[in-house]
């Protein structure tokens, strides 16, 4: 593995405050609140930026994250499945955001971006790249699922043949709700312990992803922030949130991550949506809208 300098990590970080910024500017387009930004110090090292759109014309909540932490000992939910990194000291950086739109026919999306930088002595550093991208719409549309997909694909394509198909498995199998037995939605790209090539080209991977968000999901909230909706496609909206909660507080390695590194609970948990429902035995209507959500689009399939 090649090693890692400072510069090459400061080079991340540089890049991840620009990413955040980014996609921070692109959602002012679309909505007229403005984000709560909150600089947090952690005393085990590091800290971060998180920013908060709350109530806003056109989302509920949108989350967009900043963190660079370090610590003595990384948590389980990294050594779990690496442990040959137990003992060593760490740094982790990454951008996380999650939009939770106001509007029923506007997916919900989620980006995580990140660097984990392992140490001990006496031996060169541990590194490793990880992130991905993936949508959760609550009513479909088969030309957003083709795009969102189509820009995943075109993100990977210059890096080989096989990494589309690779880490869109990796996605639909990662957010996959095992105790409903349903996807978490229509998947994207999702991938860990990327060191494979050298630093410079899993680097620029990792921008091309983030970058590759804005493209994949600024069209869509553009197309879709004007359709009309009624209660009952609300309802089912906060219904599916419920959903989408529960595969956060249940599964979801980076949030097991950062609760178990002592991290800030507050940021961690901002990719909770506001508002939700969990509703007794819910029934979704024989030939309805949300039966086809079930049916065709929470079922993993070859989009492109």
């Amino acid at each position: 593995m090649q090693e890692i300098t400072k510069d090459d990590a400061l080079k991340v970080k540089n890049y991840l405050l620009d990413l955040q910024e980014n996609i921070i500017s692109m959602i002012c387009k679309y909505d007229d609140n403005t984000f709560y930004k909150d600089k947090w110090v952690r005393k085990e090292g590091g800290g971060g930026v998180t920013c908060i759109l709350q109530d806003g014309t056109n989302f509920d909540k949108v989350g967009v994250n900043f963190s660079d932490i370090s610590g003595e000992q990384l948590p389980e939910a990294a050594t779990n499945i690496r442990p040959e990194l137990q003992g060593r000291n760490y740094q982790a950086m990454g951008v996380s955001v999650v939009c939770h739109p106001k509007n029923p026919h506007v997916p919900t999306a989620h980006l995580n971006v990140r660097l984990l930088i392992a140490y001990s002595e006496g031996s060169a550093p541990i590194w490793w790249f990880g992130g991905g991208f993936d949508m959760t719409p609550y009513y479909g549309y088969e030309e957003d699922a083709i795009h969102w997909h189509k820009t995943a694909k075109e993100i990977c394509l210059p890096y080989g043949g096989d990494i589309y198909s690779q880490y869109k498995k990796n996605c639909d199998d990662y957010f996959y709700i095992k105790h409903r037995n349903e996807p978490r939605g229509i998947g994207g790209i999702f991938f860990d312990d990327l060191n494979m090539w050298e630093f410079k080209k899993c680097f620029n991977f990792i921008q091309s992803v983030g970058n590759g968000f804005i493209k994949a999901y600024e069209p869509i909230v553009k197309k879709r922030m004007t359709e009309s909706y009624n209660e009952k496609q609300k309802d089912f909206q906060l219904f599916r949130r419920g959903r989408y909660a529960e595969f956060n507080l249940v599964y979801d390695r980076g949030t097991l991550f950062g609760l178990q590194s002592n991290g800030r609970t507050e940021s961690i948990l901002m990719s909770m949506p506001p508002l939700v429902k969990w509703g007794y035995n819910y029934k979704i209507e024989k030939g309805s809208n949300e039966e086809k959500l079930y049916n065709i689009f929470l079922t993993p399939k070859k989009w492109v």
